[in-house]
């Protein structure tokens, strides 16, 4: 799917995507192979499927991506299994990362990939989410509502893909803010 673009006069490209109508249609059975690799990480099917509703959602072209608009949304999902599906199923996010990393170093592992670095900024228009506050956001160029990101991404010829991120750390009354510092 991917071009191989990259060679010696140009090493800095990025590859592009030539996507096929067919690949558009066969996406639904892209991502659940993708998510059936994560299915040990699941004690129960329900908040499995329910994680795989609210993924679908993510990949909808909803304006708000958040549960109820995805739950009204998306074929037998319900929005009170989808939320305590977020809110209430534990999982551990490093054994999660982890099996992430292993599938990109299987599909996209290369001796010469690279690991890139990068802050982005995310309007907010309500303050409930953590880190939330009026800031510097760099995707529109000024100060506005928002949260800050940081994320890093691999690289090779093979493709390109995000492989860990933490939301950004806020400087306030003499001490940073992060998520374990918030009383909920």
């Amino acid at each position: 799917m991917l071009a191989n673009i990259i060679d010696e006069n140009n090493i800095y490209a990025i590859p592009r995507f030539e996507i096929t109508k067919g690949e558009v249609n066969n996406f639904i059975e892209e991502l659940k192979t993708y998510h059936s690799e994560f299915s040990d990480y699941f004690q129960r099917s329900e908040p499995r499927e329910n994680f795989f509703q609210y993924m679908c959602g993510q990949f909808s072209d909803l304006e708000r991506k958040s549960i109820e608009p995805i739950a009204t949304n998306i074929e037998g999902a319900k929005v009170r299994s989808i939320q305590r599906t977020i809110s209430e199923t534990k999982w551990n996010d490093d054994k999660i990362i982890k099996k992430h990393w292993e599938l990109v170093n299987r599909d996209m592992g290369h001796p010469e990939g690279v690991i890139i670095f990068d802050e982005s900024g995310f309007i907010k228009k309500g303050e409930n989410s953590i880190g939330v506050a009026r800031q510097y956001c760099g995707t529109i160029g000024k100060v506005e509502n928002s949260q800050v990101g940081v994320f890093s991404a691999y690289v090779s010829r093979y493709g390109y893909t995000l492989i860990d991120k933490r939301l950004g750390s806020y400087w306030v009354s003499g001490s940073y803010l992060t998520r374990s510092s918030i009383k909920e």
